[in-house]
């Protein structure tokens, strides 16, 4: 019988509360039922196992962030949302390291297609029209985007920018100043099809 007051929504939320504390990569079942003090058994009729409670996490990470993240773009449009996209993306990394690892998680083909993975490529496009991009450029420029953006933020959240004295806001608005001009500036593909 399921311990009263468990549920995958609460097992999940729990999880993502113990990835930011201990780490995404040390979250189990066995852990999560250590946090709520019952054995393992009592979770495997909400969660089969601990990749499915990974991919719960991973999920709810994706739509908390792609929440965040419309949030900040709404009425933005250019440079502006590029910032606020940047800047909420970076935030919610910084204030849930745990859930911001999950977020990277490599789903299975179709559980991606139906997540919030898809909201964040969107936005993404939606940034970019405001800089006049069309295929194969348009792509080109979401990973372009998304690879900036994720090796900063995994850079400075592991301590790599601590060694020097230049402060990392500096360097953040540096870096978006310059994505901004390469985004303006960009040499234009002849377009697919």
């Amino acid at each position: 019988m399921a311990r009263v007051g468990l549920t995958a929504e609460r097992l999940t939320r729990a999880g993502a509360e113990l990835a930011d504390e201990v780490g995404f990569d040390k979250v189990t079942v066995s852990a999560l039922a250590r946090r709520f003090g019952v054995k393992d058994a009592s979770l495997y009729s909400h969660v089969r196992n601990s990749q499915d409670l990974k991919t719960r996490i991973a999920l709810l990470a994706l739509e908390e962030l792609a929440d965040r993240v419309s949030a900040a773009l709404a009425g933005r449009a250019g440079k502006d949302a590029l910032t606020a996209f940047a800047d909420a993306y970076r935030d919610y990394a910084r204030e849930h390291p745990g859930r911001y690892v999950a977020a990277r998680l490599q789903l299975d083909p179709e559980t991606a297609r139906a997540s919030a993975a898809v909201r964040h490529s969107q936005m993404t496009r939606a940034i970019l029209r405001g800089y006049d991009f069309v295929e194969p450029d348009e792509t080109d420029a979401v990973r372009l985007l998304g690879s900036t953006f994720h090796g900063y933020v995994t850079l400075e959240t592991g301590g790599s920018f601590a060694h020097t004295p230049r402060d990392t806001e500096d360097t953040w608005a540096r870096i978006l100043d310059a994505l901004d001009t390469l985004l303006r500036n960009w040499p234009k593909s002849p377009p697919i099809g």
